[in-house]
């Protein structure tokens, strides 16, 4: 464990080291281990009494397992390392001291048990598929919201034209905006308008946020599996058979981690796009910059910079770690997945989508008040309603930066989603689709 502590970086986030340790803890009461007992009480004792361990973010490879963030992570057994307490980290020895406990005494097999395995991707892969679901959920209604805000067209959402292409993430999508636009006087007000088709970043919307749902989906299968698995090196098996071999190779991760990443970056992609239409007026009868009077107001200009500088971030973070390898302990590990790296970067990405999608949710709102007295679905007009009871309508230019992240914090918290529900349950809408058992979080 001391050797291989070797870690670099800014530590890993709490709520993903916490992750680490339950995943760890799973994976070894599944019994292949030669782990001690004992041992894993000790884990359970730093979880339950919340001394989560200094873990820093570099430094696997992701195929001897990862090895260097668990050999951090479990520093604390042998009293050394550091622990979160009273708000920052502190020496495990201070701990164990005012908790009048002594380090353990490590057995034969238990440091190797304790360090192979893929817990960093995998507790990375939980929180990946937590926040990217809140942005899927919510990018559908910020898009409806945009479609409103355009008068753009419900047509391209046809069930009958989704069948012939028949994906379960662009048939799952286009059932949720159908329903979303339910009984709309915006939707309604355009029916027999000249406009032939709309723009790709709203007539492909089920297209792109159903192939980004996909992605999802693929690492929530992969997930399923790691996460119920014996990742460790040698596994035994009883007393007679110990097998040496590659459970602990991070590929089954890695791949779907970078196809996830770029799949969110996409979503992220098509959002800013979206926002640009609004900010463009035109023939959308919308005022340019999503303002009345810009000769000296900059309008939601900067916000849809914030969020173009994000998208280029997105698409430079999304080049896969997985199809690098370098060759390490003399060649012995001679392919590795990286998938430690896919999984950091695929976090930032999602981190960097959440506020891409605040800025889309912002400027749809504003475009919605221009279209008053129309009305809009009893569905949207509620999420309307949620945002303009936390940001006002905007005719001068303020510091916008406030707005976006109270925009954030209203998808993030997952209140936007929550109302969205509530309300079609309200109106007897079935707003989760036939598909919902798949894209659903249970």
């Amino acid at each position: 464990i001391r050797s291989h502590s070797v870690g670099v970086g800014d530590p890993v986030p709490l709520s993903i080291t916490r992750l680490m340790l339950i995943l760890k803890i799973h994976s070894l009461s599944l019994g292949f281990s030669g782990i001690s007992l004992n041992v894993i009480r000790r884990m359970m004792w730093l979880l339950e009494k919340n001394y989560i361990p200094y873990v820093p973010s570099k430094g696997s490879l992701g195929a001897s397992g990862d090895l260097a963030p668990l050999a951090h992570l479990f520093l604390p057994l042998i009293g050394l390392g550091k622990v979160f307490y009273k708000g920052k980290y502190v020496d495990t020895q201070i701990v164990y001291q005012g908790e009048k406990l002594d380090p353990l005494s490590l057995g034969a097999k238990e440091g190797l048990a304790l360090i192979n395995g893929t817990q960093f991707m995998g507790a990375y892969t939980v929180e990946i598929l937590d926040r990217f679901f809140i942005c899927l959920e919510a990018a559908d209604i910020i898009s409806a919201m945009t479609i409103e805000g355009l008068l753009g067209s419900a047509k391209p959402f046809d069930g009958k034209l989704h069948e012939l292409r028949p994906y379960r993430g662009s048939q799952h999508v286009a059932y949720r905006l159908r329903n979303l636009l339910k009984n709309s006087e915006m939707v309604a007000s355009h029916a027999q308008c000249g406009r032939v088709q709309d723009p790709y970043s709203i007539r492909c919307i089920p297209q792109v946020h159903g192939a980004s749902r996909d992605a999802w989906l693929h690492l929530k299968e992969q997930a399923d599996i790691e996460l119920n698995s014996v990742t460790d090196n040698p596994v035994i098996f009883d007393r007679d058979t110990t097998i040496s071999g590659g459970n602990f190779h991070g590929q089954p991760l890695a791949l779907p981690l970078d196809y996830c990443g770029i799949a969110a970056s996409e979503l992220g992609n098509i959002s800013d796009r979206r926002t640009f239409l609004l900010l463009k007026g035109g023939e959308a009868g919308l005022p340019q910059l999503l303002m009345k009077n810009t000769g000296i107001n900059s309008g939601f200009m900067m916000p849809q910079y914030t969020s173009a500088a994000l998208v280029s971030e997105n698409k430079s973070l999304s080049f896969p770690a997985s199809v690098d390898s370098i060759p390490t302990s003399l060649g012995q590990e001679d392919h590795v997945s990286m998938g430690s790296i896919s999984a950091r970067k695929t976090y930032q990405v999602i981190l960097n989508l959440e506020y891409i999608l605040g800025v889309e949710l912002l400027c749809a709102a504003q475009a919605f008040d221009y279209r008053k007295p129309m009305k809009s679905s009893n569905i949207l007009e509620a999420c309307h309603n949620l945002v303009r009871a936390k940001i006002d309508h905007a005719e001068e230019d303020r510091i916008f930066a406030n707005d976006i992240k109270v925009a954030h914090d209203i998808i993030t918290s997952k209140r936007l989603i929550e109302l969205t529900y509530e309300v079609a349950q309200q109106e007897e809408i079935n707003l989760k689709g036939p598909y919902y058992d798949l894209f659903g979080i249970h």
